[in-house]
């Protein structure tokens, strides 16, 4: 039984972190300002903290 919570919160755990890169790879694509570079090292890093770097691209922008 503690297997099955555990598994469910790994799932969550998934889920939260492909919504937020999701979401801020929405909002890196809409910014004109960027520069393709600027983008790709934006994008890296949605990948690997996209819950931080999101707050992180709100206070940028």
């Amino acid at each position: 039984m503690i297997e099955l919570i555990i598994y469910g919160l790994l799932l969550i755990a998934v889920l939260a972190h492909l919504i937020f890169a999701s979401l801020l790879y929405k909002k890196i694509n809409a910014d004109p300002h960027l520069g393709f570079h600027e983008k790709n090292d934006w994008r890296l890093k949605a990948l690997i903290f996209p819950a931080y770097f999101w707050f992180t691209f709100k206070k940028r922008s």
